[in-house]
């Protein structure tokens, strides 16, 4: 096994390159097989938000013999790895290999772990601790497993990512102040605007982040928003619970003219809102002003409507200050889970020493097998000829005993004759053997 992770976030690039590697959901599974196919890729996890791209491989060694590969053999093929993941990620989203190279990181092994942890608990997010990632990379997860391209070994790592993520979120501070990206984009319309609860806001999608901005808005005392979507059904869904209105995204042009707050979260992989349909909302609303903020990747609204007199716009990246604001409380209880992810990456390291032994474990129970079956068919053969059942039962618990012992003896024989004694002392654990009655080694088997 070598774990390998290639990834761009919101620390290492900005919003023009995240939107050009991002995945929506119509593309992803293709993806998933492609990589897949890729040489040597074994499994393989996609997980792509607005703030982040990120492709966890399990890249099988040469020979499919970790064993006898030397670390510096793994850390070559890693290495190769990243490289083979970063050169298809560039040429499916037809984006320079260098650019995309400057700005990617890349993990192997034990440090994979460590990233998946702190990315399922928020540490990595934009915003610290905000819990709607672990819902996405649980998704991303369960994509990966509808397609058939993940199995034990990523299986494990992201198993126990959920987990320590839930401890955080249970033993830690780090989720208790209302601190996310919806929260942020209705933090800053406060801001801005002195009698937020007056305002008209379209709120333009129908997923978890656009669910939010709606708790969040009706929580200030917002009462008249409207709720548009590809799909009517998504947006009543959310009105409905809200007390708020469902549109088609077909008519997002009248409610421009009334909306004083646009909110965007989408998957489209076009922009929604153009400069034109802005410019004329403007115009019929006699230039009051509005205010949009865009927390899609790829964007919603064309960037070009930061240009227009009176529409100030505002991306998931131009909210940073917002957010920086509001997670200093929550400082302390990201270093309580530090200290719950090196639990983890411990509980992680005996899981895989586990996993380790199964083969071996496998092995041996073949060969126990092998001899019992041989032996037992000379014993039957033995009985067809008529001879005694007492002996020939004598003599198959003898060979039986005999075969089992004799290869373990030598090997004890010839570490203690090389001095090594603690092969000795393992051998009495393994047999639960007390040291004043261990077998003589010198006795023949």
């Amino acid at each position: 096994m070598a774990l390998v992770l290639v990834g761009i976030n919101h620390n290492t690039a900005n919003i023009d390159l995240r939107e050009k590697v991002a995945f929506p959901p119509e593309i992803v599974e293709a993806a998933l097989l492609e990589v897949h196919a890729l040489n040597n890729i074994d499994e393989v996890v996609i997980v792509s938000t607005c703030n982040r791209t990120e492709i966890y491989v399990n890249f099988g060694l040469s020979d499919n013999n970790e064993e006898i590969q030397t670390g510096s053999d793994i850390d070559k093929s890693s290495t190769g790895a990243q490289q083979l993941v970063l050169s298809w990620l560039a040429k499916f989203h037809q984006v320079d290999q260098q650019e995309l190279k400057d700005c990617s990181y890349s993990f192997s092994d034990e440090a994979v772990i460590r990233h998946l942890m702190k990315v399922s608990c928020g540490l990595d997010s934009m915003v610290l601790g905000e819990p709607q990632i672990l819902g996405q990379i649980k998704s991303a997860y369960a994509v990966s497993k509808d397609q058939n391209v993940v199995g034990q070994s990523l299986g494990k790592a992201f198993q126990v990512a959920f987990s320590i993520a839930k401890a955080v979120r249970t033993d830690t501070a780090i989720g208790e102040n209302p601190v996310s990206v919806a929260y942020a984009a209705v933090t800053l319309a406060e801001r801005i605007f002195s009698d937020l609860p007056s305002l008209n806001v379209l709120l333009i999608g129908a997923g978890r982040t656009i669910e939010l901005v709606v708790k969040h808005l009706v929580d200030k005392g917002v009462s008249n928003i409207v709720v548009a979507n590809r799909t009517l059904d998504n947006a009543l869904e959310i009105a409905n619970r809200f007390d708020a209105h469902g549109v088609l995204l077909s008519e997002i042009p009248e409610q421009l003219v009334v909306a004083d707050i646009v909110v965007s979260s989408t998957n489209s992989q076009l922009p929604l809102l153009g400069k034109g349909a802005v410019e004329r909302a403007l115009k019929q609303r006699k230039h009051k002003p509005m205010l949009l903020v865009d927390l899609a990747v790829p964007r919603d609204i064309e960037s070009e409507v930061a240009d227009i007199a009176d529409a100030y716009l505002y991306s998931v990246d131009d909210i940073s200050d917002v957010i920086e604001d509001s997670v200093k409380s929550r400082a302390d209880a990201a270093a309580e889970a530090e200290s719950i992810i090196e639990k983890g990456i411990e509980e992680f390291r005996k899981q895989i020493r586990s996993l380790n032994a199964v083969s071996t474990l496998r092995a041996f129970r073949d060969k126990a097998d092998a001899i019992r079956e041989a032996e037992l068919s000379r014993a039957v053969k033995a009985l067809e000829k008529g001879e005694s059942a007492e002996v020939v039962l004598t003599s198959l618990a003898r060979s039986i005993t005999n075969k089992l012992i004799h290869s373990p003896s030598v090997q004890m024989k010839k570490a203690s004759a090389e001095g090594r004694d603690e092969l000795l002392k393992l051998t009495q654990e393994l047999y639960e053997l007390d040291s004043d009655n261990a077998p003589d080694t010198n006795e023949n088997p």
